[in-house]
């Protein structure tokens, strides 16, 4: 793995576990990755916290559901909910695929690495 796809995945991943919008299982993804790092089983973890975030990641289009559901309006209270649908909604029709909350934007920027980092 190149050092500075290292070094940039490293500070993404830094970043996601300090965001809000990070959920339990991703920071244990990326606490595990990073203790991993530099061991025998660099490999093997690099290719557990990738898939985490490949299925933590949410879409645009699941943002709109989720912010749109009975228990998107639970978690997010009434009003905020219909203000994060509608948010979901303007990143749709300018073309984003995932919800850019910093989470969400952490994981975007490590899985277009994804690549180098395998």
């Amino acid at each position: 793995m190149n050092e500075n796809i290292k070094e940039f995945a490293v500070q993404k991943a830094k970043e996601l576990m300090n965001a809000s919008t990070c959920c339990p299982e991703a920071k244990a993804a990326v606490q595990n990755w990073l203790d991993a790092l530099g061991t025998d089983r660099e490999a093997e973890q690099t290719r557990t916290f990738l898939a985490e975030l490949e299925m933590d990641i949410v879409t645009a289009d699941g943002l709109i559901a989720f912010a749109g559901s009975e228990a998107g309006e639970r978690v997010f209270g009434k009003e905020m909910a219909k203000n994060i649908a509608a948010h979901g909604r303007e990143l749709k029709a300018a073309g984003a695929a995932y919800c850019d909350c910093p989470a969400c934007s952490a994981v975007a920027a490590i899985l277009e690495k994804k690549d180098e980092l395998l």
